[in-house]
């Protein structure tokens, strides 16, 4: 019987469409049926693989099941299980967002229960599975760290072991390996079938590629030292192509894409690792950022990875090219923007001043021996965010005021969750980290002390030593922070629930209602 290697994944949807995604076993045909009527698509291959994704055009209602089948054999449903329904987004947008990030996919037994927590997308899963479609959210988004490429599980590493001897050693050295960890993240029963029924749009964080991915210019120089890293972050950024990226594209927007007609014509690998290696050299090449119009509602998903300018003494969260492109995007009309940005926009004040003032010292503010050694605290500690970009920050802090309208900014990274509010703005930062891989006791109540504590009481103090400029606003936290596995949902216009793991089904952590 064919395989059904990775999926199916409900990914693009529209109020007229949706989009299938999967890996099968086998180059061949790839049908879905759905809505009286069959959608085919032909595979493409690129290092052994094989996928496709499935266009299903001109839906008028949804669909309440749909059947996958490669050739001729049917691999879904799979027996004992809901059927995977397909929900359209109706003309005034969805109304539910889920949210969160950063999952690990260790097992499920006591010990990585007791070191990991339990998965709550896991969870949420089963407890969809047993809900009612009007629980569901329309839509989940997945801000970064989907995959940890830098620290596999226990049954990734035996994968690695059995194939290599060679460097990185416990890190994902190539594409097959990539496929590997795909594989295992996203084919636990629970997984896959909330998967193959919720709509998802992704974007990476550092772990997808590495930990401190693109941190500042001295990052990269090192990893390019290394005898593994362009292997590496080829392997990377092609399989996030494939596993991620492409589905979070619309139909015409794929029907556009050249990568993808070269693949389908059958130009493979070599030309999907061309494309990832113009895309880590040169990030103008291509953007990895997109949006989608939810009814009144604009999603803008932003890259702050790959699309960074790491020049010293002028980086740049985003480099010209993409801000044009984000101040394009939120001209565009909307009631309310909904911006995913895998790291905060908005750290408790004092961790916010504290970054400002470690790039300032990393530029050379006090010398250059200090700035060396600032630049392994921001290493060692992950001064990475908005506030290590200060421009950026005040760049779209400048531009969010001028905007007049409310601001949902959704992001992941930190290993905890909070709400945070500007000063007398409509403007909102809400956190949701991690879905699987908590932080330990003694972790939590170091940030805790450090970045609500501590940080609060030297950060500005710092920067006013260093001579930062205030930023053009003031914010603080108004929930939170809160540091179990979670996620959280959003309901439009202002709806926020956090929820963590409670044996097969979720409870909320807390609720808050934005104005």
């Amino acid at each position: 019987m064919p395989a059904l290697v990775v999926g199916p994944m409900l990914r693009y949807v529209d109020s007229a469409s949706a989009s299938i995604w999967v890996e099968v076993g086998e180059p061949g045909v790839v049908t879905v049926e759905a809505a009286g009527r069959a959608f085919t698509s032909s595979t493409f291959t690129v290092h052994g693989h094989h996928y496709a994704i499935v266009d299903l055009l001109g839906l008028t209602e949804d669909v309440d099941s749909y059947v996958v089948k490669i050739g001729e054999e049917r691999v879904w449903p799979l027996e004992g299980w809901p059927p995977s329904r397909i929900r359209l987004f109706p003309a005034e947008g969805p109304s539910r967002l889920a949210f969160g990030s950063c999952r690990t996919s260790v097992p499920h037994d006591g010990t990585y229960v007791l070191t990991h927590g339990e998965d709550v997308l896991r969870t949420y899963g089963s407890h969809l599975k047993d809900a009612g479609p009007e629980e569901w959210p329309d839509l989940l988004l997945l801000l970064g760290d989907q995959v940890y490429a830098d620290n596999p599980s226990p049954e990734m590493l035996e994968f690695i072991a059995a194939r290599r001897n060679s460097e990185p050693q416990k890190e994902i050295a190539d594409f097959e390996e990539y496929a590997e960890l795909y594989r295992q993240a996203w084919t636990e029963p629970e997984i896959r079938w909330a998967l193959s029924t919720v709509p998802t749009a992704m974007i990476f964080d550092d772990h997808d590629l590495r930990d401190d991915w693109n941190t500042s210019q001295t990052w990269r120089e090192q990893m390019a030292a290394t005898s593994w890293w362009k292997r590496r972050v080829i392997a990377g950024l092609g399989a996030y192509w494939v596993y991620q990226h492409l589905g979070n594209l619309s139909p015409a927007e794929r029907a556009d894409d050249a990568l993808l007609a070269g693949l389908l014509k059958g130009e493979g690998g070599d030309a999907l690792d061309a494309f990832a290696e113009r895309a880590d050299a040169d990030p103008s090449s291509n953007r990895w950022s997109y949006s989608r119009e939810l009814g009144d509602t604009r999603l803008i998903m932003v890259d702050t990875r790959c699309a960074r300018q790491l020049t010293p003494g002028d980086r740049r969260m985003l480099d010209p090219v993409e801000w044009a492109w984000l101040l394009e995007e939120v001209a565009k009309p909307a009631e309310r923007l909904v911006i995913g940005s895998s790291i905060p926009f908005l750290l408790p004040e004092g961790v916010h001043f504290v970054q400002n003032w470690n790039e300032a010292l990393c530029d050379g503010k006090w010398g250059r021996l200090v700035a060396r050694l600032s630049e392994r605290f921001r290493q060692a500690i992950d001064l990475e965010h908005w506030a290590a970009f200060r421009r950026s920050f005040e760049d779209l802090a400048r531009l969010l005021v001028e905007v007049g309208k409310p601001v949902l900014l959704l992001s992941g990274d930190v290993h905890y969750s909070y709400l945070a509010k500007v000063n007398g703005r409509p403007i909102y930062q809400v956190v949701c980290s991690p879905i699987r891989n908590p932080l330990s006791p003694l972790l939590r109540w170091a940030n805790v002390f450090s970045q609500f504590g501590l940080a609060t009481l030297v950060g500005g103090l710092l920067a006013r030593l260093a001579r930062i400029p205030r930023p053009p606003f003031r914010w603080e936290v108004i929930a939170g922070p809160w540091f179990q596995n979670a996620v959280a949902t959003l309901t439009l216009p202002g709806e926020l629930d956090w929820y963590e793991s409670s044996g097969d089904s979720v409870k909320r952590i807390d609720s808050v209602r934005i104005p």
